[in-house]
């Protein structure tokens, strides 16, 4: 087999954004361009020469033809070993999990997570470290400027490998491990919870709807649902991963999963319903009648991990994202548990699980998980609320109004503007961070502006500063307003306005989240103008 060394040339657009590269399909697929990005890792990772890497992806258009280009260069690059999951599929966190368990060097996870899948879609490549995480900012960055440099890459000439079938072969004198993708995830979260508490919940009676959203959780769910803890079968719904997720949006949320919230709605819904997304490292959980929102569920969670046997000596710590409710700090200050906030992005999670400082994380776009892998994880959330319904014998709603009673309620709400011109949402956070000084002190729709400021955090374990990661205007009482630009989006700019009210009143507890939050509302629009100059006349997506 031959290595070619191919001359090539910087391709812009090729900075990594929270969770790696993500492009339209069409734009992977161009010349180069997968080639120049993977090449770029290499060369910022110190070359992969003599390492065991692990592969897959969540199973959407390109998920494979990128995989045998990945593998053609891994062994033109001196890789020794790369492990990659059958037919070129690892969800996330089971990605994430078996780097951990073979010692790997790191893994290159083909996903674009929610984003919709297609050939006129989303498709996304990043690289994730020894310890299972997304590679933190300092090899990004690294990664970044090799791109700007890059000259040439190298790949081996060859057949595709076949992917299909479970077992070893080779590749130009590289091992290559064909692996079922999701029979080590199954054994750990057997080992993380009680699964004789569940399959009694199951057997008593208590029904359930998890929607699978065609992607990449849909096997791992039959599995764990259905074969180990046995569920009906029809518990799982759209479980056949498919390379566009059935035409629809793989973004565990009301808007895209409106047909499994109708149901639980419903007067005949199920006890308990959630969904994943794209690449199974998200999730939403929703009781008959209710919907939780990510950061209610986080703080749950956190208040009821001891359910579980994995948790049941308690937490280390807890640790949320900045946009993400305070819901969490009320429990943690209850339960004299330390607390961290860092910016949004799940690498920065990591130094505080490594270090022994957090085992529960979380953020308000549907993403939770524990110090068993290091990456968020939508069906160990599932789990870990089943194993707390179990537990505790309380409905989804009487579990939450116990809750509220106990801590208070965080109203919260997030306003997503999509496809904003990319001048016009920088303008927009130019002119809020243009008010801090003169905010503070302010009544603006009834509320008295407390602070104004733009987040920075600086990591207590390895003392590296981030900065401009998202605007802040908090109000007396505990409400406030977070504004910042997403690093998910392909086309234009993602404006997220995440609004909160602090109810501690048990007669106010039950009201409707967007008449609760109307006064939070109306100072976003009076202090950001969104409508002037988005020239939107409301947000496309409201959760």
């Amino acid at each position: 087999m031959q290595v070619t060394t191919v001359t090539t040339a910087p391709i812009e657009g090729q900075k990594p954004g929270t969770s790696g590269l993500r492009k339209k399909t069409r734009t992977f697929m161009e010349p180069h361009f997968l080639e120049n990005f993977v090449q770029s890792i290499w060369n910022g990772i110190g070359g992969v020469e003599g390492r065991t890497l692990v592969l897959g992806g969540d199973g959407r258009y390109f998920n494979e033809r990128a995989a045998q280009v990945i593998l053609r260069m891994a062994a033109a690059s001196g890789a020794a070993k790369v492990i990659v999951g059958q037919n070129a599929i690892l969800s996330t966190p089971a990605a994430s999990n078996m780097i951990r368990k073979r010692g790997a060097f790191g893994g290159i996870i083909m996903s674009a997570s929610h984003n919709p899948g297609g050939i006129d879609e989303d498709f996304g490549v990043k690289y994730n470290t020894a310890n299972g995480g997304p590679a933190p900012e300092g090899v990004t960055g690294k990664i970044f400027e090799a791109t700007k440099t890059i000259t040439e890459y190298r790949i081996v000439e060859a057949a595709d490998v076949d992917l299909s079938t479970v077992g070893e072969t080779t590749l130009a004198g590289m091992e290559i491990e064909v692996v079922d993708p999701v029979a080590d995830y199954a054994e750990l979260m057997e080992s993380l919870f009680d699964f004789d508490a569940i399959r009694a919940l199951f057997a008593g009676g208590f029904t359930m709807r998890f929607d699978a959203m065609h992607a990449v959780t849909g096997p791992y769910a039959t599995e764990i649902l259905v074969n180990r803890l046995g569920a009906p079968a029809e518990t799982v719904m759209n479980a056949v991963p498919s390379p566009d997720f059935g035409g629809g949006h793989p973004d565990p949320n009301p808007i895209w999963a409106k047909p499994l919230v109708d149901l639980v709605m419903s007067q005949d819904g199920p006890d308990f319903a959630a969904a994943s997304d794209g690449d199974g490292d998200r999730n939403m959980i929703l009781g008959k009648g209710i919907y939780i929102t990510p950061s209610d569920s986080l703080a749950v969670l956190a208040a009821n991990a001891h359910h579980a046997p994995a948790y049941a000596d308690g937490l280390k710590g807890v640790a949320r994202s900045m946009p993400t409710s305070g819901a969490l700090d009320r429990v943690a200050a209850a339960r004299g548990l330390d607390c961290y906030e860092t910016p949004t992005g799940w690498k920065f999670f990591g130094n505080l699980l490594d270090d022994g400082r957090a085992t529960l994380c979380g953020e308000e776009s549907a993403g939770t998980g524990a110090d068993h892998v290091r990456e968020k994880d939508g069906l160990w959330a599932v789990l870990l609320w089943l194993n707390v319904l179990a537990g505790s014998g309380k409905s989804v709603q009487a579990l939450m109004a116990a809750h509220w009673a106990e801590y208070g309620r965080n109203y919260y709400s997030r306003h997503d503007y999509e496809g904003v011109d990319a001048e016009a949402a920088a303008g927009l956070m130019d002119h809020v961070r243009g008010q801090f000084a003169t905010l503070p002190g302010t009544v603006i729709e009834g509320l008295t502006v407390e602070s104004a400021d733009e987040f920075a955090y600086d990591d207590p374990v390895d003392g590296s500063r981030s900065e401009g990661q998202g605007l802040r205007i908090g109000f007396a009482g505990g409400s406030r307003i977070v504004i910042r630009l997403s690093g998910t989006g392909t086309v234009g700019a993602t404006i997220r306005v995440y609004l909160e009210l602090v109810e501690t009143d048990p007669a106010a507890m039950d009201r409707d989240p967007q008449e609760a939050l109307a006064a939070v509302i109306a100072a976003a629009e009076t202090i950001a103008q969104i409508r002037a100059r988005t020239g939107r006349d409301a947000p496309d997506v409201i959760t």
